[in-house]
């Protein structure tokens, strides 16, 4: 497990604090109780938001959603280790889901986790979980009333505005009327609303908004990005726009 502390702890940052930090803390046992020097040595105190503090976010709201149907299913944690994989490699990988194996066993607070994320983490990066937890709970082949009900209280508890929530869950719809809701926009929108609905969007879900944490997780947002042109290529391919 220390090896885990050297690869995280070196940039970690608000997340080793309030509710999330309790929640790892207790995971990682005698880490955080000051025997590993690599860990202690590697935090950052409070500032902006850093790998680090995404990585044990994801890893805490991952168990949440999980958590909300009241069973763990073996395609969920496969999916999460083949995400942990494509982000970090396969050792950190297999480090990841053992802390997540160990979270899952806590009491997640979730308002508080929520709450904590939302006022030390920018809007942008917030999507970006968001979207995390819609792949994690369809990773079954279908999200469940439990599941979207927690990731709805999630996204309450981290500010992320009703329109928005919506797009993000339309994107893992495949419909017309899904791929106008992942626009923002009604069915009879005009096709210079659908351009510039597009536009704004765009710039809204370009993976440069989370750049700062990594060229890994910024190839994850890029699936985001991805989406939203499969939608807007949809609705083009319908209204017969070029």
């Amino acid at each position: 497990m220390a090896k885990f502390g050297k690869w995280i702890a070196g940039s970690l940052g608000w997340a080793f604090l309030g509710p999330i930090g309790g929640l790892i803390g207790f995971a990682l046992g005698s880490m955080v109780d000051g025997q590993d020097d690599d860990f202690n040595q590697g935090i950052i105190r409070p500032g902006t938001t850093t790998q680090g503090d995404f990585i044990t976010s994801l890893i805490v709201l991952m168990a949440a959603v999980m958590k909300s149907d009241g069973r763990v299913l073996k395609s969920e944690l496969d999916f999460l280790k083949e995400f942990f994989i494509r982000s970090f490699g396969l050792e950190q990988a297999q480090q990841a889901t053992l802390l997540l194996r160990k979270v899952l066993d806590q009491n997640i607070p979730v308002e508080e986790v929520s709450s904590q994320i939302r006022q030390r983490m920018d809007y942008s990066t917030r999507l970006e979980l968001i979207h995390l937890l819609f792949g994690i709970s369809k990773a079954d082949g279908l999200v469940s009333a439990e599941e979207l009900k927690t990731v709805e209280r999630i996204a309450y508890y981290m500010g992320i505005k009703t329109e928005d929530f919506n797009s993000i869950k339309a994107l893992f719809s495949d419909n017309l009327e899904s791929a106008f809701a992942a626009l923002e926009i009604s069915p009879d929108a005009t096709d210079e609303e659908i351009k510039k609905a597009y536009r704004k969007m765009a710039v809204k879900y370009h993976p440069d908004k989370v750049a700062y944490l990594g060229d890994d997780l910024k190839a994850q947002a890029n699936e985001k990005f991805q989406q939203l042109n499969a939608a807007y290529e949809k609705i083009k391919k319908a209204r017969g726009l070029n």
